[in-house]
């Protein structure tokens, strides 16, 4: 009870999903184990900026003792939703969910009040949101424009230019991806191991992965096969909607959930492989994201169930060891949505001391978000900004070679950061050197 008024009735709070979520937000006995891996209190140390004053602001919020400020948004929307707290709670706290629930009630909000988003940053979000993420085929085409600017000239001269800097464009600009080959479009293609079928397995290909990093779904899918997997690429599937969950917009995470279970469902296989961490604890939570749907409830958590990221799903198995040499120095920067949302350590490092010649040296704060976090790059600059000079810092303290990571925000996050220090250093996905690996020893 709070006075009079029974919050923990579903209806009773601001919005029903903060009232679902309200005995998550009690749970918190604001011990302060959170503080210690929090990015934006380690950044700060403004307890505003923590899981537990986030966790208060929300529950003044719902149980209305704080009206919708600029301030409470400010805060709140700070958050990168990184789970490094959830994952150190001991009270069992789940701070996603939380900041989810908030965010969804706040985005509907923010139109009745002045606080709206600036113009520009609306429209953006709604052709991301709406019209991109929401096709695959509209997706794609933008993909393919943004690698013709690269290709043509354009982006050069832009950048010469000023252009970018007049428009303010130049630190948006900054995180295009390169996109060199052909996507990688699931029509049911298949990738059979050179012996015996040993498991059957189902590439999640996603939308980013699929188009900027295309090169990697296909490594991926090698490596698969170098391990005795049968691998296929399901026809129908798309964004997993890990944008849309992270920034309030559940109906377009819905629905795109939907549409990836349908193409799913039924299928044959020992386990669906996502190569990008983002997408992979996303896929891990359809069952909690579609609950409430009684046409999709069963088959969302079927799905779920079936999902590991390449790392675990590779760890997990009796791994092919011959791999050729590589002979690199390596350090290892760990994805938020890997390592916390998903609780998978051990499993890329298992990986990456299997093969021979290679050297990792862990960089310190390893498992610090580096800032990227979705969009938070383009929506919280100056902390995403700071986070990746952090993370950059540390990365070149190792001394090493390359730095591997396994999520392609990282990735673009990391060659930012790099190129704005000046540093030469090269960014890989983990499967991009096994892929190496097992190609040289074929080649012996």
């Amino acid at each position: 009870m709070v006075g009079d008024r029974p919050i923990r009735q579903e209806g009773q709070a601001r919005h029903p999903l903060l009232a679902a979520e309200y005995d998550n937000m009690l749970r918190c006995i604001r011990c302060g184990l959170c503080l210690a891996v929090c990015p934006t209190y380690q950044e700060t140390f403004h307890e505003a900026e923590s899981p537990r004053g986030r966790i208060a602001i929300a529950r003044a919020y719902a149980e209305g003792h704080l009206d919708l400020s600029a301030d409470l948004w400010a805060h709140e929307e700070s958050c990168l939703l990184c789970e490094a707290c959830t994952a150190v709670c001991p009270a069992d706290v789940h701070m996603e969910e939380i900041g989810v629930a908030l965010r969804a009630a706040v985005v509907g909000a923010l139109q009745a009040t002045p606080l709206r988003r600036p113009r520009r940053q609306t429209l953006a979000l709604r052709l991301a949101f709406d019209y991109l993420f929401a096709d695959m085929r509209r997706f794609r085409m933008a993909a393919g424009l943004a690698g013709l600017y690269r290709r043509s000239g354009a982006q050069a001269l832009a950048r010469r230019s000023g252009l970018l800097r007049l428009l303010g464009l130049q630190r948006a600009e900054s995180f295009l991806p390169a996109i060199t080959g052909p996507f990688l479009v699931p029509e049911g293609q298949v990738w059979s191991p050179d012996g015996a079928v040993q498991r059957r397995v189902a590439l999640f290909a996603g939308c980013v992965m699929s188009t900027a990093f295309a090169e990697i779904d296909r490594a991926t899918a090698r490596v698969l096969a170098a391990n005795g997997c049968l691998v296929v690429a399901v026809p129908g599937q798309g964004c997993c909607g890990a944008l849309h969950v992270h920034n309030g917009e559940l109906a377009g995470a819905a629905a795109l959930a939907r549409r990836n279970v349908d193409a799913f469902a039924d299928l044959d296989v020992d386990a669906i492989v996502v190569n990008a961490a983002g997408c992979g604890a996303t896929l891990k939570q359809y069952g909690h994201l579609l609950a409430a749907d009684p046409a999709y409830a069963t088959g969302a958590a079927a799905m779920a169930a079936k999902v590991r990221d390449v790392t675990e799903f590779l760890a997990g198995i009796d791994l092919n060891r011959r791999l050729g040499e590589i002979s690199a120095t390596v350090t290892y920067q760990e994805p938020c949505h890997l390592a916390h949302a998903q609780r998978v350590q051990a499993a890329p490092r298992t990986l990456l001391r299997a093969i021979p010649g290679l050297r990792l040296v862990e960089m310190a704060e390893a498992d610090l978000c580096c800032g990227s976090a979705g969009i938070y790059n383009l929506t919280a600059p100056e902390m995403s900004e700071a986070l990746m000079r952090r993370k950059v810092a540390n990365a070149l303290a190792t001394g090493a070679d390359l730095i591997v990571s396994a999520n392609p925000g990282c990735m673009l996050q990391l060659k930012a950061g790099l190129q704005a220090a000046g540093a030469n250093l090269p960014v890989k996905h983990i499967v991009e050197l096994l892929d190496e690996a097992y190609q040289k020893a074929k080649d012996r």
